[in-house]
């Protein structure tokens, strides 16, 4: 029996340093029950336009083109794509990322509307962005969200007790709209407040230059002995790493629904994160993980503090957190997807 074909294009990166997206992670997934032409791989992005243009001309005949869409100007890499699968009668799908696109939406409804509501479907990792694609321009949305592989975390639960140092975690590209500086200066406040061992480990590449000044920072505060960086390392290296620490931090100012928060709730991680974007339809708060207001350093602090002093606590947390991340387990994501294309 002949497989469905796929196009599916999006800013295909990571051999540039860049962290995995969703074309490179579920487009291979996806390569397991349908034929899948990925792309682009091109480092400027005139090329990588071309390319994609490209990819669509060439795959006119495949059954759906899938588009990962972002709100910045990848946007129009994802537009004027749709308009070419239109002249060729390809059903096209757009893959909703960033919890910046309801306001992209909002500033552009007229053209919004028009790249959404010509599509097959549009599909949506999380609830948070259906609901709010709902309120700034319309239409119909399918919620199936980024997945993991939970055979590939060792559940551990994490233990925060009153003799055992304080070890934060980290992970997240170096990008000012995910304010990796509120993390050391959450550490510049625990070494305040006496815990004067506490430790921060940061995983992830240097985006926007953002890296400097958080060294730059560490620096300035006398943190040096207690921060490392890594840059960007594999799953199975961070995530093997991740055994000596016990509380993940996650600081963003604007989100959806990140795959290193899901990724450190299967690992067992009590996560303390920014109530921003998709992560309150992500998990319970105070149940499954913990949520305080944005750019906050005390609320950060305390939330560790409640934790600290309530070990009992943050072991259920961790607990409910692994059971939480089992629902976003590849073997039930895949079903979704399956039951998509196969119309």
């Amino acid at each position: 029996m002949k497989k469905c074909k796929l196009v599916y294009i999006g800013n295909q990166l990571s051999k540039y340093g860049l962290t995995p997206t969703l074309v490179e992670t579920l487009g291979e997934r996806l390569k397991d029950d349908f034929e899948v032409v990925q792309g682009s791989d091109k480092q400027n992005k005139l090329f990588r336009l071309i390319h994609m243009w490209w990819l669509v001309i060439r795959n006119r005949n495949s059954d759906y083109l899938l588009i990962d869409t972002y709100s910045t100007s990848s946007f129009l890499f994802a537009w004027s794509s749709a308009i070419l699968s239109r002249l060729f009668q390809l059903k096209y799908i757009p893959i909703l990322h960033g919890g910046n696109l309801p306001l992209r939406a909002k500033k552009s409804p007229k053209l919004m509307e028009q790249f959404l509501s010509k599509a097959y479907e549009v599909v949506c990792p999380s609830a948070y962005l259906k609901v709010e694609m709902e309120k700034a321009v319309g239409g119909n949305y399918v919620v199936i969200p980024n997945f993991i592989d939970l055979e590939n975390y060792s559940f551990e639960v994490k233990r925060i007790e009153e003799d055992k140092d304080i070890s934060l975690l980290w992970v997240r590209s170096f990008h000012s709209i995910y304010n990796p500086q509120l993390a050391i200066k959450v550490l510049h406040k625990l070494h305040e407040n006496g815990f004067i061992q506490a430790k921060l480990c940061m995983v992830g590449p240097n985006k926007d230059g953002s890296l400097k000044m958080v060294k730059k920072l560490v620096k300035e505060l006398g943190l040096s002995d207690f921060v490392s960086f890594t840059g960007k390392i594999s799953q199975k290296e961070w995530i093997a790493l991740s055994r000596d620490y016990n509380i993940f931090l996650n600081t963003t100012n604007i989100d959806n629904t990140p795959v290193s928060v899901m990724e450190a709730m299967s690992l067992g991680f009590p996560v303390i994160t920014t109530n921003v974007g998709g992560i309150p339809y992500l998990f319970e708060d105070k149940k499954e993980g913990i949520m305080v207001e944005p750019n906050n350093s005390e609320k950060i602090v305390s939330a560790i503090n409640e934790l600290k002093n309530h070990s009992e606590r943050a072991m259920e947390i961790s607990i409910a957190a692994r059971n939480k991340a089992s629902e976003w387990d590849w073997n039930l994501v895949r079903n979704q997807w399956l039951s998509l294309l196969s119309n």
